[in-house]
């Protein structure tokens, strides 16, 4: 049997915005050929199991509607490596701005 999950738990649902024929005609031909999905994390607001079209409340207080796919899901974006030449332009941009007299 499939395991409960209790209102008020962080989950992520998922649903399909808009399907494959109904993108817009402008957009790359690749990208209309495939749904448009969206992917929401939020607060359950009734008891349900994995599969099940549900309701969540978002942080920002939205109600979203989609198929219940993970139970205190992560965050697993990350990004990426750090770029040695971006890493040094907040101290050059100091020592300018006080080379011009604009901060001390």
């Amino acid at each position: 049997m499939a395991e409960l999950i209790q209102a008020g738990t962080w989950v992520e649902i998922h649903s399909i915005v808009l399907p494959a024929g109904q993108r817009a005609q402008q957009i790359p031909e690749d990208t209309k050929s495939v749904a448009l999905e969206m992917r929401v994390k939020g607060f359950l607001a009734a008891d349900a199991t994995l599969g099940d079209q549900v309701e969540i409340i978002t942080v920002t207080g939205r109600r979203l509607f989609g198929n219940l796919i993970e139970a205190n899901p992560s965050y697993a974006h990350g990004f990426g490596a750090p770029i040695p030449e971006l890493l040094r332009i907040g101290v050059e941009v100091r020592a300018l701005l006080r080379a011009a007299g604009q901060v001390k």
